[in-house]
């Protein structure tokens, strides 16, 4: 059981995969971020409201407010290091340097982190530690000039990680939701149609689709992220669970608004782990070549 388990995490998987999660998951971030960073001197700086600077444990680590100046450049350059990663262009430095801006401002702006913040900087950090500038990059096109081809497979390591994190955060997410009202009241998801974040098309399918309808959706939602471990593990429900991820995340977006953002990440981390091979390779085509 622990040879197969150990071959599953660490067997060569394609590179298209971390690839397709190079490129999708800054771009997510950033989209999510530029709400936030086009007005960087409220955001940031002393210009705009700060949480007083207490040190306890709701704000272990208290930051003062930088100049507008500063704040500016903190924006400019999250930009900057998520657009670099998506393309691949110097991917370790760029990596890197998302994923700490990506930290300064998630500890900055406490008052409105949200999932896409907390999760940000840990996808940033491990694309750096992982040859996801490899392939399809600038990085791969510049060694392609030198004669050094790309590889087609890496470390299964690099993405069971993604595998993994994905299963587990969906199954901690059913966890509260079942320890709180998802079990106890019918209509939680109902009332959250009513919700400040509500959109045309959530006002629309409230009027057409009748309560219980939403009661059978909140209960499918539930079950597929309580058992999320389960149904991703298993190769012959793996492709429906997957499916279903896609479009629930597909429903969140269009009807919640702002969580578009957060919606885009998930499917950029959910398709690129869970897809099949030959999907991958009608959208990254690969070529023969070594192993990294």
């Amino acid at each position: 059981m622990r040879e197969r388990v150990t071959r599953w995490l660490f067997a060569p998987r394609p590179i298209a995969r971390l690839a397709l999660i190079r490129i999708a998951a800054p771009l997510a971030i950033v989209g999510f971020m530029s709400s936030r960073v086009i007005h960087a001197d409220d955001w940031l700086s002393a210009a705009g409201f700060r949480v007083p600077a207490i040190a306890d444990w709701r704000q272990p680590l208290p930051l003062p407010a930088p100049p507008v100046w500063a704040a500016w450049t903190i924006a400019i350059a999250l930009v900057v290091a998520g657009v670099a990663t998506a393309l691949g262009a110097f991917t370790r430095w760029a990596s890197a340097a998302f994923a700490v801006v990506l930290v300064y401002v998630a500890l900055a702006d406490r008052l409105a982190a949200f999932t896409v913040s907390k999760l940000a900087p840990m996808i940033a950090l491990v694309l750096c530690l992982t040859p996801s500038g490899a392939a399809y990059s600038i990085d791969a096109w510049r060694r392609r000039r030198r004669d050094e081809p790309p590889p087609t497979l890496v470390s299964g390591g690099c993405v069971s990680f993604f595998q993994i994190l994905l299963p587990v955060f969906y199954f901690s997410s059913g966890l509260c939701k079942a320890s709180h009202d998802w079990l106890s009241e019918s209509h939680v998801l109902w009332t959250h149609l009513h919700d400040s974040y509500q959109t045309w098309i959530s006002w629309q399918l409230a009027n057409l689709l009748p309560p219980f309808a939403w009661t059978a959706i909140q209960a499918a939602v539930l079950a597929f992220e309580v058992g999320a471990p389960l149904w991703f593990a298993l190769p012959w429900t793996r492709r429906y669970a997957m499916g279903f991820g896609v479009v629930m995340h597909l429903m969140i977006g269009l009807m919640f608004g702002p969580v578009i953002w957060f919606s885009l990440l998930m499917i950029a981390l959910l398709v690129p782990s869970y897809a099949p091979e030959r999907w991958l390779a009608r959208v990254l085509p690969a070529r023969p070549t070594d192993q990294r």
